[in-house]
């Protein structure tokens, strides 16, 4: 007899080795139609496989992640059936699962065009439509090779010849086309509904330069019509919100061949970075932070004490004079341990909190830069606490807290938190890593937050927490971090004087709220679309006259507004005056004052807020309360 436990904990028995398809079946008939795959001792298999003793056993459908995953790995089998039916010469090699979709690389004679990729989904959808079953076979290594080099699928049968001799590997069927792939798969091609082709893109083979160009056809996938076409409205929002375009479009900054990433940025641009910066000043102040400034350069001993030389070498910019090597700082924390050394510490001393606004520079690939989003030459909002462990839970506690205003100030109300854990290579007593841990954790739930736990995704050298916050079209960006460091202190010989006279060593916590600015000032810009708060806003308010009358009186009110520290631009040129409105709600302005004579008379100006809302004519004075109260209020 067979014992299978499902989720619920009920038990079923069987008479002998039974298949997931069959389990299902003998719960119900809904069940079975529904079934995509399996979890059997909790590995994901096909409804196929078979049990053979007694297991812990859930039917996967569509609405489990597990079972999004399998549809879209086999989504992926689809388009590489397809595109082998329309164009017989085309080679497959890999085809992965992302997140959101998924991936198939081809070598062909020539580009695929839209025109190909239109053609390629519209095959698709009538293979799904034939329902055909997709079944699993087993071959030997050699087998395996010889079976593909026979199709003419070189580079298949490259990706077999380098798994070790004597192993098997299994291969799955649709129709007339077979791949090789571990699995899990539907059970049929009918399974597959909603999906889309998005787009062509160059990929070299096996990830290497040096290797040929193939072409990486990108496609989505969805268990529902529904769920794709909000994802396709995602995409469309986020194609109006790119950072790039409106980087451009609002003359806020730009990339530059001369310096591949890294960003130039314009006077517009460059305003909005300093108010960001400005105000992360500020909240280093009110909250115990002594700014520093630490070196760009510095020496390749260094690094090499740390670790970094030996771990992190290919991402590190390196230059030599007077026959010693130097690394431009890829972070901010070994800079900041050879300022705590500088003086005798005690504990008394302790916390002591330094921060940074530390530019660094990471030899990123040419084919991984994005726009302001990863670049080569970055800036930190970088902070370390230098503390003792059982300063953890109160540093950690208070830190989330103000990360949570930060936030809740630049717009986004959502954070995800995860607490990642030891992982199984690392240094440190289990003493310790049970203190670091309890305090991460204890510093989420002292601050109300619910948290997920990653399991052993912590650093080599202590926990963390990872903040992600949520943007206006639901996309997640993580920014915030704080981890616990017991290694670098002990590396660079970091101490402090404790309580009973004898040196110790400080715990470390490494801690950020934005990240890199560059990324988050283009977070920033998609998060709003680039119509930024009146607090952030590069101009808040232009002022613009009617006729050239009116010229003197603009120039007063925009005198006014700049001696009360606002952003002003005047715009007297002889256009009309609907053509000049237009061009500066185009720039997403907060305010727009418009003087004509009936307000010049009147010492006062007609009041449009962004989004076309007319507010009337009101005297300036009143004008800069309102706008006060914004900028106060960051609204």
């Amino acid at each position: 007899m067979i014992q299978v436990t499902l989720p619920d904990g009920s038990q079923r028995a069987y008479p002998g080795p039974v298949t997931v398809a069959e389990v299902a079946s003998s719960i119900g008939a809904g069940l079975a139609k529904a079934a995509l795959a399996g979890k059997v001792d909790g590995k994901v298999v096909d409804t196929a496989h078979l049990i053979e003793h007694d297991s812990r056993v859930s039917i996967v459908t569509a609405k489990d992640p597990d079972g999004l995953d399998v549809i879209r790995h086999s989504t992926a089998h689809l388009l590489a059936y397809a595109v082998k039916e329309l164009f017989p010469d085309a080679q497959v090699t890999i085809g992965p699962v992302i997140e959101n979709g998924f991936y198939y690389d081809f070598a062909y004679k020539r580009p695929f065009t839209p025109e190909d990729l239109a053609a390629i989904e519209r095959r698709m959808a009538d293979l799904a439509a034939k329902d055909e079953p997709v079944t699993r076979r087993v071959l030997p290594r050699d087998e395996a090779v010889a079976h593909f080099k026979g199709l003419g699928e070189q580079y298949k049968a490259e990706i077999i010849s380098n798994i070790p001799s004597g192993e098997d590997v299994s291969l799955y069927r649709e129709g007339g086309f077979e791949d090789l792939c571990r699995g899990p798969h539907v059970p049929s091609t009918g399974k597959l509904k909603h999906f889309k082709l998005m787009k062509v893109a160059g990929a070299y083979w096996r990830g290497d330069h040096r290797n040929e160009m193939l072409q990486r056809i990108y496609g989505t996938a969805w268990s529902t019509k529904e769920e794709l076409q909000q994802y396709l409205t995602m995409l469309e929002e986020a194609e109006k919100r790119d950072h790039r375009r409106l980087g451009r479009e609002l003359d806020l900054f730009h990339i530059d061949d001369h310096a591949p990433g890294v960003v130039f940025w314009h006077p517009k641009g460059w305003t909005v970075w300093q108010e960001v910066e400005q105000y992360m000043r500020r909240v280093y102040r009110d909250n115990g932070y002594q700014e520093v400034k630490g070196p760009q350069l510095l020496d390749k001993t260094l690094w090499e004490k740390t670790g970094h030389w030996d771990k992190y070498r290919e991402n590190m910019f390196t230059t030599e004079s007077e026959k010693r090597d130097y690394a431009l700082k890829p972070m901010n924390c070994p800079g900041h341990i050879l300022i705590y050394k500088q003086g005798v510490k005690s504990y008394r001393d302790l916390p002591l909190r330094y921060g940074e606004f530390g530019q660094c520079h990471r030899n990123e690939p040419t084919g991984g830069l994005h726009g302001i989003m990863r670049v080569r030459g970055f800036t930190q909002d970088d902070g370390h606490i230098f503390c003792t462990e059982d300063h953890i839970l109160g540093e950690c506690t208070a830190f989330t807290a103000l990360l949570q205003k930060v936030y809740r100030d630049f717009g986004f109300t959502e954070v995800i938190y995860k607490v990642a854990t030891r992982p199984e290579k690392r240094i440190g007593s289990d003493e310790s890593w049970d203190k670091a841990e309890h305090a991460l954790k204890e510093s989420l739930r002292a601050s109300d937050c619910e948290f997920e736990i990653a399991p052993g995704d912590g650093a080599f050298y202590g926990p963390k927490i990872e903040y992600t916050l949520k943007d206006a079209i639901g996309r997640q960006w993580q920014c915030g971090t704080m981890q616990v460091d017991f290694s670098m202190p002990e590396r660079l010989d970091a101490e402090y004087v404790g309580e009973d006279g004898n040196r110790h060593r400080p715990v470390m916590l490494h801690r950020a709220i934005v990240g890199s600015m560059e990324r988050f000032l283009g977070i920033l810009v998609e998060q709003h679309a680039g119509a930024l708060p009146a607090w952030l806003a590069p101009v808040q308010v232009a002022v613009l006259n009617i006729t050239d009358a009116q010229a003197d009186y603009a120039r007063e009110v925009g005198k006014t507004l700049l001696n009360q520290g606002l952003r002003v631009e005047l715009d007297l040129r002889n256009e009309k005056i609907t053509y000049k409105i237009r061009e500066h709600s185009l720039q997403k302005l907060p305010y727009i004052l418009v003087v004509g004579d009936k307000e010049k008379a009147a010492g006062a100006a007609s009041v449009r807020a962004r989004g076309n809302k007319d507010l009337g004519v009101m005297a300036v004075e009143e004008f800069v309360r309102i706008i006060a109260r914004n900028i106060a209020d960051k609204t």
